[in-house]
Order: structure tokens, then C-alpha cells, then sequence
């Protein structure tokens, strides 16, 4: 048998903004997994098995009088799209496809099967990806991993930075611009996936990130789950119509996350919390422009609390539920934190910075 993982990931400044090429974002993996366990099947059909999914449920919107499945918080989209896009690549590299079994095991989700919003999607994608690569005995780095992860999510999910899938391949804490949407989709369509892999692909910028020490990550579960892609979809519809403050809040935010970056950089854990702040006034401005809610009151209930014992917080991700994060200190009192936390039915998470083992 063999098995891979992705851990999950959380947003820590750049949301919305991220979309868009030249915008930096800084995100998170986290020290829970997505686990893909593939063996060889001993009959000539195969199966795809998880747990946790088989109890998911299905969206959809309606389109005139059709009604239209939104297959984008569908885990088995993903897989299936991971499965075949790795062997579409797999038969450029004249190998021949087997018959196998998939085993998946989720640990991004709570008890009661509720999401977190640490990226299930982005991991169950980039762990089905490795597990296939190994399978199949192909050679891999995390390069290669993170671009056919990228194009298979892409491809199920229509819209996105597909930072979440770099959190979930390098690990620990990065710096992302992502790529050139319609170059990308241009080579797809001239070239073999082999090649379009082998490119460098314009905009496309990945930033691994070293935090002064001292400096901790709290996170804080809103036990209230939210559909990134949804709202995503939401905001995507009113660029037009937002030109200018839409290119503001643009500028402003690369601004505010290169400033971020600077604060890594030169250890400064003050300037790394002064820019969170500041990102949480340009989301919360965001929001009201696109007249969607963003911090619901349960996470604004959150930052106000950790920002009371000094920790510098906001929204983590598309917001409108999931989490809420905190930079921290050494002079935070994070006991006491947690438990006003706890008190105003916030949860607070046990995670810590995962790293991925660095592959050529």
C-alpha cells in the first residue's frame, strides 16, 4: 500500500486580492492531513472509499427553470479530476494505466462532519496527485506536484488563486502570487500536459517564509462552515461594476501584504501585526463594497477578543464563517484567551505550522 498526504491550510493576509495576477497572499499549512492510500486491485474494477464523504451533501442553484448541481463542494470531483489529469500525464510519459484501489482519510473536517475551511479540496487534490504519482513510480517535486494539483482543481472549481494548493504542497508559511489564468488555459489547448508542466508559468510566484521568532499563530473556529467558492462567485460578478474601487482595494492590498512580507523579512513581529490589522480594514471595506458579509459576528466576536489581549486578528480566507486567525507574542496570555474564546462559542483549534519536507 502506498499512502500520501497534504496537510490543510489557512489564509493569513491577501484574501480576495490573491485572485488577481501580481497580488501576493500569505498563507499557512497546518498540521492536519488529507491521507490518499492506493494499492493495487485485485479484481478488474477499482474504488474510490472515504469515510467522511460518503455523507456529503449536494448544492445547487437554479438556472432559468433547470436545476443546476454545483459539484464544487463535492470532494469526488476533485479526485476524480486529480486521477485523471495524473494519468493523462502519466500516458505522456508512456506508462502503462492498472486498476486500483483509493482510500481516503480526512482530518480537516470536525467530529460531526462540519468543515473547518482549512482547504479539503485543495489537499484531498494534491495528496491524490502524489499518490498516483507513486503508484505509477514517476519521479516527482513539488513543482510538478503543485501544477497538475492546480490545473485538476482549477478544472472543478472554475475560479480561485489555487494558493490553498501551494500551502498544501511546500508547507510551513509562504508568500503566493498566482498565474496566468488565460495563458495557462491557451497552452492547455496547444500543447501537451507534459510540456505546459514543464513551463514556467507567467505571475506565478511561490515564497517560502521564515517567522521571527517569538511570533505564534492562534487559530479560532467559528463552528460555522462557508462556501469559499460561492462567495468567490459573488465578488467575481461585481468587478465591472467596481472598476475603480475594485483596483484600489487591489493596490492596497499588495501594498499591505508586501509590507507583511518586509515584516517576515526583517523579524519585525510588530510590523507583521500592524499589516494584519490593516488587512482586516481593507477585507472589512471589501465586504462593504460587495455588499457580502465577510466577518459575521461570531468572528468579529473573535478578533475583538484576541485583540484585547494584544494579539493582531482577522478573517482567515473568504470569511462569512471558517476561521479567524491571530498573530501573537510572547506577552499574550493565550490560556486566558482561549478561554473567553470558549465562553463566546468560539473554538479554539490545537494546530501548528506543518512542514513539508522540501523535493526537488
Amino acid at each position: 500500500m502506498i499512502t500520501e498526504q497534504a496537510p490543510g491550510k489557512l489564509y493569513i493576509a491577501g484574501e480576495y486580492a490573491v485572485l488577481e495576477q501580481d497580488c501576493p497572499a500569505i498563507l499557512v499549512a497546518v498540521n492536519q492531513f488529507i491521507r490518499v492510500s492506493i494499492t493495487k486491485s485485485k479484481s478488474s474494477t477499482g474504488s474510490i472509499h472515504s469515510k467522511q464523504y460518503s455523507q456529503d451533501s449536494i448544492h445547487w442553484v437554479r438556472r432559468g427553470a433547470k436545476m443546476v448541481i454545483d459539484n464544487r463542494d463535492n470532494p469526488f470531483e476533485y479526485i476524480l479530476s486529480a486521477i485523471n489529469l495524473t494519468e493523462r500525464f502519466c500516458l505522456e510519459q508512456h506508462i502503462k494505466l492498472r486498476v486500483y484501489d483509493l482510500h481516503v482519510n480526512s482530518d480537516l473536517d470536525s467530529a460531526d462532519g462540519k468543515k473547518y475551511g482549512l482547504g479539503s479540496s485543495a489537499a484531498v487534490t494534491v495528496a491524490t496527485v502524489k499518490a498516483i504519482l507513486r503508484f505509477y513510480n514517476v519521479p516527482f517535486s513539488n513543482e510538478l506536484v503543485y501544477k497538475l494539483s492546480a490545473i485538476s482543481h482549477y478544472s472543478v472549481q472554475g475560479n480561485g488563486s489555487a494558493g490553498d494548493i501551494a500551502a498544501s504542497v511546500y508547507g510551513g508559511w509562504i508568500a503566493y502570487q498566482t498565474f496566468d489564468k488565460k495563458w495557462l488555459k491557451r497552452e492547455l489547448t496547444q500543447k501537451s500536459l507534459s510540456e505546459v508542466v514543464d513551463e514556467a508559468w507567467p505571475g506565478l510566484k511561490i515564497q517560502l517564509l521564515t517567522p521571527p521568532e517569538g511570533m505564534n499563530l492562534l487559530i479560532g473556529w467559528s463552528q460555522k462552515p462557508a462556501s469559499t467558492s460561492r462567495l468567490v462567485d459573488e465578488t467575481n460578478a461585481n468587478k465591472a461594476a467596481l472598476n475603480v474601487e475594485y483596483k484600489q482595494f487591489l493596490q492596497q492590498s499588495r501594498k499591505c501584504v508586501l509590507r507583511m512580507i518586509d515584516g517576515f523579512e526583517q523579524c519585525n513581529i510588530d510590523l507583521i501585526k500592524m499589516q494584519i490589522r490593516e488587512n482586516r480594514k481593507l477585507l472589512q471595506h471589501f465586504a462593504q463594497i460587495n455588499q457580502i458579509a465577510i466577518e459575521i459576528p461570531r468572528l468579529s466576536k473573535l478578533i475583538n477578543i484576541a485583540e484585547s489581549f494584544g494579539g493582531a486578528a482577522k478573517t482567515s480566507g473568504a470569511g462569512n464563517g471558517d476561521c479567524g486567525i491571530v498573530i501573537t507574542d510572547e506577552q499574550t496570555n493565550v490560556n486566558e484567551l482561549d478561554q473567553q474564546w470558549r465562553k463566546n462559542n468560539v473554538l479554539p483549534l490545537d494546530l501548528h505550522v506543518h512542514q513539508v519536507k522540501l523535493m526537488q
